[in-house]
């Protein structure tokens, strides 16, 4: 999953950013709204978590110039304001949720596991399967012919991207801009190397092999 966040705290960024790696999201961050209008304008992510208080643009015009834009990315409001006519605002601009600062590390990401499901549940079932492999969005459980799979937080995700687009193609690039940090190096072994992890887990133990290179231009996971 890859996640926009906007905030011009130095502080509050990084605590953010590295939960949510951690987490196994891929972040792109903007210290300013002008840069993170930039990106929301013309990347894809799967959730946003936009400041109110932003340098150059505020973060309602923000969330306001995104949704005339007609762009539905769910998005997290935070924000040090605390009245109810201030949070009713915020959503009415188009936001979805909203977190108060200070705030709990573990709420913020219950937040966004909460709107990531929402917007699954419009879009795609809960479950997502290939074969015999079978992987839950809402409890990250993933098994194989009834046989539990461990994944870490970073290959989980790996794994969903490949079953969200089953029988296609995707290449080194797609999966760092969605699976990783935009930014990475395109030069680096990352993917290949998770990729190498992930089949040791996902087929190593079953006759029929799901993930499949192409040499040359990416991966793809699909029955035969």
């Amino acid at each position: 999953m890859r996640l926009l966040l906007v905030e011009d705290d130095h502080k509050i960024a990084q605590f953010v950013v590295n939960g949510l790696r951690e987490a196994g999201f891929a972040v792109d961050h903007a210290a300013d709204g002008e840069d993170g209008l930039h990106l929301a304008l013309t990347e894809p992510y799967d959730v946003a978590v936009v400041d109110i208080m932003l340098p150059k643009i505020d973060g309602l015009t923000l969330i306001e110039k995104v949704r005339k834009n007609d762009i539905n990315t769910p998005v997290l409001i935070l924000s040090a304001k605390r009245t109810v006519d201030e949070r009713v605002e915020g959503l009415k601009t188009g936001a979805d949720d909203y977190l108060i600062k200070p705030f709990a590390f573990s709420e913020l990401l219950a937040r966004v596991q909460a709107l990531l499901r929402r917007a699954s549940s419009v879009t795609a079932p809960s479950e997502l399967n290939v074969a015999d492999l079978s992987l839950n969005i809402q409890t990250r459980k993933v098994t194989r012919a009834g046989t539990e799979i461990d994944l870490q937080p970073l290959e989980f995700s790996l794994l969903e991207y490949l079953i969200r687009n089953a029988g296609r193609i995707v290449s080194k690039t797609m999966i760092m801009e969605h699976v990783w940090d935009y930014n990475f190096n395109p030069q680096t072994n990352v993917v290949e190397s998770r990729i190498c992890y992930l089949r040791d887990k996902v087929d190593r133990d079953f006759d029929k092999k799901l993930i499949h290179t192409v040499r040359g231009v990416g991966y793809v996971i699909k029955e035969n």
